[in-house]
Parts: C-alpha cells; structure tokens; sequence
C-alpha cells in the first residue's frame, strides 16, 4: 500500500452562457474517472470546479434576454448542476466565479502580485466601438490573423495557426457588438508581467508538470518570447472590479482560474480544510488541472506564474486533452451533431458513454471521435457482450445450489492472475491512459467467458452429482466478474454500486480486488446494462434525412456478403422482398441456429470484404466461418462477442479456405452491416428458438 496522498483536483470552467455538451463531458468525465480512482485507491482527493461566469459575452446575452446577468448566471448555473450530477461527475464542490470567495481570492492574488512588483500600469491604445460606446474586449474584435492570415478570427488568439495577440494586430477588424471598424483610443491598464517568469516556468514544465506533446508546443511560445498579460478591461464590463481602480474590472481569464480557489475555498468552509495546506508554496498535497488544449496559453503559462507570483504553489499537473468530433466533423448546430448533456441523457444512460469516452481517452492530446454506430457496437459488445455475460450466466446456478458461493475457488491461479493484473490497470489509470486501462480489462473478462465456456456449467448441472463442481466454478466466474467491476468502478461507478448491492458487501475499494469472496450468500441477480440499439444511437445527431428517392427508382440493396454466399446472410428491406417466397414450417426447422462465441477475427489477404472467425459452439465445438462484414468491423471488437451461426449448413471451400457455417447481420451492406447478437444470458452452444 502507497502512502495516503491529498489531492487537489480540477476540471477547466464551463462557461456560463449555454448548455454543457459532449465536448465538456470529455473532460469532465476525464477528471471524474481519475478522481475516483484516487478515491478508490485510499487517497484524499478533493474534486471542485465552478461556472465561469464574468465577461462581456454574459452582459450581452443578458441584455438581449432583458435581464440581468445574475440572473442568468443563476439559471445557467442549475443547469450545469444538474447536467454534471446525473453524468455522476462526483464534484465535491460547484461553484461560481461570482462569488465573494472567488472575488476575495482574485483581490488577494492581485494584491500580492502588486506588492511583488509583478503589476505595471500601461496606457494603450484600445479597440472602441463608437456606435456601441464601449471599448471592446479582445474577442469582440474579429478579423485576419496578422499570422496566418486567417480570416474571421478573434481578437487575441488565431484559432487556426494558435498565434497570440492584440485586436490592433488584427486586418480588417470589425467590432462584433455592431459590425463596424472599432477605432483606438487611449486607456490605462493593468499589467500582469509574465515575461518575467519565463525561466521558473521552463524549470516548472522541465519536472513533468505537463505532456511532452504540450511541452513542445510551450517551446514555441518560448521562442516568440512570452508577452505581459492585460488583466484589466474598461467599464461596461459584468465582473469583479479591480481595488483601488474604479472602473477598472479583472479580465475574466484573470479570475477564471481563480475560481478554482474560490470553489475550493467554499468546501474548505463546509469541511473544515485548512485551504494553505493546499496551496502554500511548500505544501506537500498535489495539484492537478484537466483542460482542454485550446486554454494550454493560460493553463500551462499564464496560471502558474500568477500562483508564484502570488506567493502561492504552482500546480503538480496540467493535463490536456483534444476536442470531440461526431462521426468525424466537428460538433455544429447546423449538422445536427452539437449534442448536449441533456440531449444525451434524455435517451441513454451515463455510464455508457462514460465508458465510451474511457475505452478511447488516452494520456495525449489526440482529439476524440464519438462515433454513433462504434458507440453502439464497443457498449453491445463489452460491457453487455463480455462483461455483464459473465455474471448472468453464472449467477442462476449459484442461485439454484443455494445461493451461497463456495468455500473454496476451484482454480486459485486465474484468480490469482486477475488480482495481479491490478498494478497494470492501475498503472494505466494514474497514467490517464484510460484505453489501455479497458484493453487490460476486457482482455480478462475474455479469459473469464473462456473458463466458463472451457467447463461449460450448463452441462455439468444436468448430471445429478454435478451441483458442488456447478457451484465452485460458478463462484469463480463472479469471483472473476468482482475484480472487474472493482477495476470499473471509476468507469462504471452505478453499475458498481448495483454489483455491491448483488454481492452484498460494503462499497469496495481497490484492494478488494485481490480478496476473493467465498461463503457469502448472494443476491438475486437484476441485468445491469441492456444493449444499445443503433437506430435510437443515430437519433442523437438531429440532422433531418435527405429524403428517399421514388422506389421505382432506388437500386436494389447489394447483399453484404456477395462476395461469400456461404458466409453471412443479411436482410434488407430490398432483400426481403425479393426473398418472399414461401416455405414450409418444416423447411424452416430444419436450419439449425446456434449461439456463438467468437474467440478469433482476422482479416483475409487478398479479399476486401472478408473476416475469418473461429466461433465457439459450446457442444458442437469450433467453427472456421467466413463473414463478408469487414467493411463494417474491426476484428478486434468482434473478439468475445456473441452472435448467432447456421451451424448446419454444409461446409463450402473457398480459396481462402473452408467456411464451416453462416453467422447472421442485418443491413444494406457495406459498413452498414450489424451481427445479430443475443440478450445478454445466452451462451454459446444454445439453440437459437
């Protein structure tokens, strides 16, 4: 056991003018399942975030509701709250940056910074808006990157080539509020002096406190040479004011990161924390931001050397992740493809895309694809397919011998084996590599459906000396299904939950997983995930259908698996019907269906629609089949999967090989092809009524 670490955690701030989408839940799940993780670990790990709710945009938007922009910070802020709750984010705090404990740690910063000499007045020449009256703040002003060349882009920073800025470096500026050319006027401002920092921030990235891939983009910055920060805008402007400055207001990304001290200075209050513990310069704790990569400027430059600066610690890590894509674009209202947390949760569970997200996020800054039907496909086939399989199919039998687990587990070795895999696993989590985390996982949950499949309970139960031998290889497969939902629980933490509940043990933590439980007399089993349905995932995306063409006219689907007859029979709407000729009762019966567990997919050289499967058929063995479906899936996620074969239909030879039976799919084809796959409780072998 490692010694008992405090930890600090952060997500970046959800800004308070629109609704939290899929792309915040990246990071907020992100966070969440590194948290618990440190929780389930036996560590004191503190997870507090806040609304951003200060700026220009908030003031407009309000005004243009006719209200005021407490009050939609207020509305916005329940929402937010809600959204994270029921994506089961486990924030210890939620917070606003309008608030007296974020104002009063702003003040404090500030203060501390002025009397370091790390403050200096500046008169510049500003963007005003003579139409509006205002002066603009920097992302008011759009127009071509003096960089790039970019067109529409913001005031300070280009969002294609990532070059920083003033408005006045922009061509051919508009001002946003009225769509005229701002003209500059004289104004006093406060600076921050990051340009003298530039060392103990080199020295601070050197120690690991960031990705290489982050670190390298933080060179280049270096090399433009690090620009003094204007921390103050001109009234009108919803926001803290500066002291001693009247009509002078903290920039919001000056008292945005500090809302996260703010936040945290409120559950220091609610639980009686010692906030200096946290954030002295010498403080032995750990603090931990996850951001986006597009604030890596302010995170990662910025924010540590306004905490130095202020006398106070610098964070122990910046961790950023990428953007989210559906289907490949990104997210737009106009496509449909901008989904928020509320739309989500509307249709699916939490947890599913919770996992989603976690079998994809690794340690880097990739951005990350939510693709509709993979999402479909990677939850039907793990957590249902493999995960939740193993419970279902050994729970009965330990329900029918009496409902008490064994004294003893038949193969102490395997179990042996899963409770070792924990340090990977756990390795894996620290890491924040959270998809090779589920690459472990679903790799053991494998080996767990193989030794049920290997011993095969179902027929040692028929024989009448069979129950203890059922019972101890059944107490070894939930024993199996324990571990794996212990090393989910950061994923999964309902369906956790629910498995305690069934096992009927107090909430687990990380070293449980190395504790087998024997003698207990369980629960009755209830499912704990059902599958996922691809037309109601494709309801997400908002985008209207293009509309069918005249049927006299539509081409006549092209069977899926044209290319090998004998290896995958599709139905389509097209098919169907020309399908339609009868057969008798007694023809029907004579095709024999079987549960299938496939153990092994490859591609097949030299064929561009084929896989090669070996199927488990429980009693009647295994199977070489050939399946035209590689357009539709990667061999990969196919491994452990159940699914439904012709197990007699006569062996044909191809030049590939011999295919030994016909596994089943549904579509038009192409890689819009979808295996039939059983409930949850099947198993390989079983008839197909």
């Amino acid at each position: 056991m490692t010694a008992k670490r405090r930890i600090l955690v952060t997500s970046a701030l959800p800004y308070a003018n629109g609704p939290i989408h899929l792309g915040y839940l990246l990071e907020a799940v992100q966070t969440d399942v590194w948290v618990r993780f440190q929780r389930l670990r036996g560590h004191e790990c503190h997870y507090v975030c806040a609304d951003d709710t200060h700026g220009t945009p908030i003031m407009l938007k309000a005004q243009a509701e006719g209200i005021s922009p407490e009050a939609l910070i207020g509305a916005v802020h329940a929402e937010h709250r809600r959204d994270l709750a029921d994506m089961l984010i486990s924030l210890d705090n939620f917070g606003s940056t309008h608030s007296d404990e974020t104002r009063a740690a702003c003040n404090r910063a500030y203060l501390a910074l002025r009397e370091r000499g790390h403050i200096e007045k500046r008169v510049i020449r500003q963007a005003y808006d003579a139409t509006a009256k205002m002066f603009l703040p920097d992302r008011y002003v759009k127009g071509n990157c003096p960089n790039c060349g970019a067109a529409d882009q913001y005031g300070d920073s280009c969002e294609v080539c990532g070059a920083t800025y003033s408005p006045s470096d922009l061509k051919n500026p508009l001002s946003v509020v009225s769509g005229t050319p701002p003209v500059e006027r004289d104004s006093e401002h406060y600076f921050f002096r990051l340009s003298g920092f530039e060392s103990r921030l080199k020295e601070w990235m050197a120690g690991g406190a960031v990705q290489r891939s982050v670190a390298h983009k933080l060179e280049e910055w270096f090399a433009q040479g690090l620009k003094d920060w204007d921390i103050s805008r001109d009234a009108p402007y919803f926001g803290f004011e500066i002291p001693d400055a009247p009509g002078k207001f903290f920039y919001v990304w000056f008292d945005a990161p500090i809302g996260y001290l703010g936040s945290f200075a409120q559950l220091c209050a609610e639980r009686k924390l010692a906030f200096d513990d946290f954030l002295s310069p010498d403080s032995r704790t750990e603090l931990h931001h996850f951001i986006g990569k597009d604030i890596l400027y302010f995170h990662a430059l910025f924010w540590p050397a306004v905490l130095e600066g202020a006398g106070m610690r610098r964070p122990t890590g910046v961790h950023a992740h990428g953007f989210v894509t559906i289907n490949g674009q990104k997210m737009s209202k106009s496509r449909g493809t901008f989904i928020t947390a509320r739309r989500y949760l509307e249709h699916f569970p939490a947890e599913y895309l919770r996992y989603y997200f976690a079998a994809k996020l690794g340690p880097g800054i990739d951005d990350l694809d939510f693709n509709l039907d993979e999402f479909a496909t990677r939850l039907n086939s793990d957590v249902v397919g493999k995960l939740v399989n193993i419970a279902s199919r050994c729970a009965g039998f330990i329900a029918r011998t009496g409902g008490t687990l064994a004294d003893a587990l038949p193969e102490p070795a395997l179990f042996a084996e899963f409770s070792a895999a924990g340090d990977t696993i756990g390795a894996a989590y620290e890491q924040r590599d959270y998809a090779g985390a589920i690459r472990e996982i679903m790799a053991l949950a494998d080996r767990a459906n193989q030794y049920i499949d290997q011993h095969k309970p179902w027929l040692i139960a028929k024989r009448e000396d069979g129950a203890a031998e059922v019972r101890g290889v059944c107490t070894l497969g939930l024993n199996l299904f324990r571990s794996l939902m212990i090393f989910l629980k950061p994923v999964l933490p309902d369906m956790a939950a629910k498995a305690e509940r069934f096992f009927r043990e107090a909430p687990w933590n990380w070293q449980d997983a190395a504790r087998p439980l024997l003698s207990q007399t369980i629960g009755a089993y209830e499912p704990l995930a059902s599958r996922l349905d691809p037309a109601a995932v494709a309801q997400l995306v908002e985008s209207p259908a293009p509309p069918a063409p005249p049927a006299a006219a539509k081409p006549a689907a092209k069977p899926a698996a044209a290319s090998s007859p004998a290896a995958t029979a599709t139905a389509t709407p097209a098919t169907a019907a020309a399908a339609a000729t009868p057969i008798s009762i007694d023809q029907f019966a004579s095709v024999d269906l079987r549960i299938a567990r496939i153990l092994a997919a490859e591609r097949v050289e030299g064929a561009d629609k084929l896989l090669k499967l070996r199927v488990d058929l429980g009693e009647l063995g295994e199977r070489q089949i050939f399946a035209g479906i590689r357009a539709a899936y990667e061999p990969a996620t196919l491994v452990g999967r159940l699914t439904v074969v012709v197990a007699n239909l006569a062996p044909r030879k191809m030049r590939f090989g011999v295919s030994e039976g016909m596994v089943l799919a549904a579509g038009p084809g192409g890689a819009d092809v979808f295996l039939l796959s059983p409930d949850a409780g099947a198993a390989p072998g079983m008839r197909v009524k």
